[in-house]
């Protein structure tokens, strides 16, 4: 009779427990092309490996700064070409004047200083509010501002100490102006 009672007992065998729990919980294995994905706003596009390693590529810090050093670069051209022809070269009475052999190599020398210049800066603030914003996980106003306390405190440590704090303190408020109005206005 135990053996009878026992056999009233079992319900289901182990093969039926695993479909049960299969149907109940569900599979650990997700496939993409299970994914349903409704239409509110037109056709969707699911980004293929390749466009994600793109993306990836072109969100990279090290993309980013050099990126920013190659347009600083010519951003600083253009306002060094920009300043030299606009600055009045002042002659005395005795000299004689200035060929233009002279006046291009005066402005390829001012161009080429203003677009170091704007490189190097473009270049380090890039590579710190990068990885300012990596460390933080966060992309928000705060970034730019951390950033241009570093880059303005590394480019004022040049004239000191005090030049590094008002240098950290003029480039964080200039960041922070900048985001606001890029982010706010546009």
């Amino acid at each position: 009779m135990d053996t009878q009672e026992e056999s009233k007992q079992v319900y289901f065998t182990p093969d039926e427990w695993d479909h049960v729990v299969n149907y109940l919980v569900g599979n650990n294995y997700r496939y993409r092309e299970n994914i349903v994905i409704p239409r509110v706003m037109g056709p969707v596009h699911i980004k293929t490996n390749e466009e994600k390693m793109v993306e990836r590529f072109f969100e990279s810090c090290p993309f980013k700064t050099g990126m920013s050093c190659v347009l600083g670069y010519a951003f600083g051209a253009a306002i060094g070409l920009f300043s030299a022809s606009v600055n009045p070269t002042i002659l005395g009475p005795d000299a004689k004047p200035q060929s233009a052999r002279e006046v291009f190599l005066e402005m390829k020398g001012t161009t080429l200083s203003y677009a170091k210049n704007f490189a190097l800066i473009g270049a380090l603030f890039s590579a710190c509010e990068c990885t300012i914003e990596s460390y933080r996980g966060k992309t928000d106003w705060r970034n730019g501002t951390y950033a241009g306390g570093v880059t303005g405190g590394l480019i004022g440590l040049r004239a000191g100490l005090k030049g590094g704090i008002v240098g950290a303190a003029g480039f964080a408020a200039f960041s922070t102006i900048i985001d606001y109005y890029m982010h706010h206005l546009f």
